[in-house]
């Protein structure tokens, strides 16, 4: 299995997100950088979280125009494997792989702590190691995290069973007050229909070793190499 990672002016998690990858495969990613017109031949790419271009305009929007990113669309269509983390979710997004979009925190306040979420979709390949409504802690870092869609669209994600993970208590309980940005439906990672692009919030490359604290974000490496190598 082969992956890569994208680097952005601004990228702060790539480095982050090769390490875990490595772990996983055994091997280090390609680092691709964002002018890059060519991809190399991988499986899975990683759209990594960060402050692309200072968050300037818009966050994910100026980057979701770079030459890279024409790539990554056309890799996607063939079913390559997309995840993006924290400002890659903005990203991919921005970018029309994946329907809504992110916007401020219900507080208006950058949040930088350990979440718990509760899994709502284990038939993908980033989320097959994980059972359903397990509950895992994964930090976050973001100020743009309020995942919104109007209701039509909303709709359809639940039904086609899009959502992946969902804000919630250690108990796996979801409501209002476990909604730390704003999310609807408490949403904080969607698959596209396909399940083969994944974005959200939370880093679980930052929870992918004991030493970081905890292991809840290697599973999702783990499940993609199991199902791609």
């Amino acid at each position: 299995m082969k992956a890569a990672v994208i680097v952005f002016p601004g990228s702060n998690a790539d480095r982050d997100a090769a390490v875990a990858v490595e772990q996983s495969i055994g091997a280090p990613p390609k680092m691709v950088w964002h002018r890059d017109t060519e991809l190399p031949k991988v499986d899975f790419i990683v759209v990594p979280g960060g402050f692309s271009y200072g968050d300037y305009l818009r966050c994910g929007a100026m980057a979701a125009h770079s030459p890279i990113m024409r790539e990554i669309k056309r890799a996607a269509d063939k079913g390559t494997r997309v995840l993006g983390i924290c400002n890659g979710f903005q990203i991919i997004t921005e970018a029309g792989l994946l329907p809504g979009v992110l916007l401020r925190n219900k507080d208006l306040r950058f949040i930088c702590k350990d979440v718990y979420l509760r899994v709502e979709q284990t038939k993908s390949d980033f989320t097959r190691r994980y059972k359903s409504g397990e509950v895992i802690r994964i930090p976050v870092a973001h100020a743009e995290g309020n995942f919104f869609a109007d209701d039509a669209t909303l709709q359809a994600i639940e039904d086609k069973g899009q959502v992946a993970f969902r804000y919630a208590s250690a108990a796996g309980d979801v409501s209002d007050e476990t909604n730390l940005n704003g999310s609807r439906g408490n949403i904080a990672g969607i698959f596209n229909e396909k399940r083969t692009v994944l974005g959200l919030m939370p880093h679980p490359e930052r929870m992918s070793d004991p030493v970081l604290g905890g292991a809840d974000g290697r599973k999702m490496f783990d499940g993609l190499v199991e199902a791609l190598s």
